[in-house]
């Protein structure tokens, strides 16, 4: 029989100290963080002082922020289970994500510098939780491509079709409400004032930041219908073209009605508020539309 003792050691022997255990999962995510840092501060900089200043593509910090937001709504689930790494999957995919990175970085290529970051943040949930952490945080995974600039020749194929109907369409509600309005391109001509449309007012950046609210507003309301989900993301694109009509409309108006210089002024601005809440209250409609057919069939709210 051994020493009371040396029975104690031989049962501890098997299984780490409780601090062990803790330890590497946290200095794991602590080199993690800093690499990650030390790769994408300069980027979001860069993004900042270009492309996210303007006002096409000046969502990206929101899209930033609420995957953030969401997950560290999500850090329960994601660190309080087993950790079980996946290296095998995780390497792989975070060597593409640094050779983007560096192409992108060398070559001046803010786009693929930015999505190189899509693969990054699943490698590194891979290398600490493993593909449950990305199956459990798949939402703010893919959420983040909302945040990745628009590459400049898709934003031109997309612009004039857009612009061209746009100026169309408030031509014509101009012209049925009796104003004396006329179109030549994208150029509006109304009384004494000419206004050309803008990139702008075309609709594609605000379709994708209007899509990404969409889909942030699905996300948080939690509806089990993949039905109802569907239908309200289809549903954002022509109330995106709708929200930039009306604010095409109310600049026309307001320079028609108060003169040039209040319509370039403080309501060209404000414009763009009217956009987001026509917008916003059009989705909410839409949802309470579907709701009075859904939430009888077991598309409510499901548990987050």
């Amino acid at each position: 029989m051994l020493p009371s003792s040396s029975s104690q050691s031989l049962a501890g022997a098997g299984s780490a100290p409780p601090s062990a255990v803790v330890s590497y999962p946290l200095a794991a995510m602590a080199v993690l963080l800093v690499g990650m840092a030390a790769m994408y501060l300069p980027t979001f900089s860069r993004l900042s002082d270009t492309v996210w200043a303007t006002d096409e593509q000046g969502h990206g910090p929101m899209i930033l922020a609420a995957c953030a937001w969401l997950l560290w709504d999500m850090r329960a689930r994601l660190f309080g289970a087993v950790w079980k790494p996946a290296p095998g999957l995780a390497f792989p995919l975070l060597l593409v994500a640094v050779l983007m990175y560096v192409v992108g970085r060398s070559q001046s290529v803010i786009e693929l510098e930015a999505s190189s970051l899509l693969l990054a943040l699943p490698a590194c949930l891979l290398l600490l939780c493993g593909t449950a952490g990305v199956r459990t945080a798949w939402f703010p995974l893919l959420f983040l491509v909302f945040m990745v600039p628009l590459p400049g020749a898709f934003v031109q194929a997309m612009t004039m079709p857009l612009k061209s109907l746009v100026s169309v369409v408030a031509e014509q509600l101009l012209y049925w409400a009796g104003y004396p309005i006329a179109r030549a391109g994208v150029t509006l001509t109304i009384g004494p004032y000419q206004l050309l449309v803008a990139d702008a007012c075309s609709g594609l950046n605000s379709l994708f930041t209007l899509e990404a609210l969409g889909f942030l507003y699905m996300n948080i309301m939690s509806y089990t219908s993949k039905a109802r989900n569907t239908i309200l993301a289809i549903c954002i694109v022509p109330i995106s073209f709708i929200s930039n009509v009306i604010r095409v409309l109310i600049l026309v108006l307001v320079t028609y009605h108060m003169g040039d210089e209040v319509g370039q002024g403080f309501v060209h601005s404000f414009a763009g508020l009217v956009l987001f809440s026509v917008a916003l209250t059009l989705t909410y409609g839409v949802d309470r539309l579907l709701a009075a057919r859904f939430d009888d069939q077991g598309g409510a709210r499901g548990k987050r």
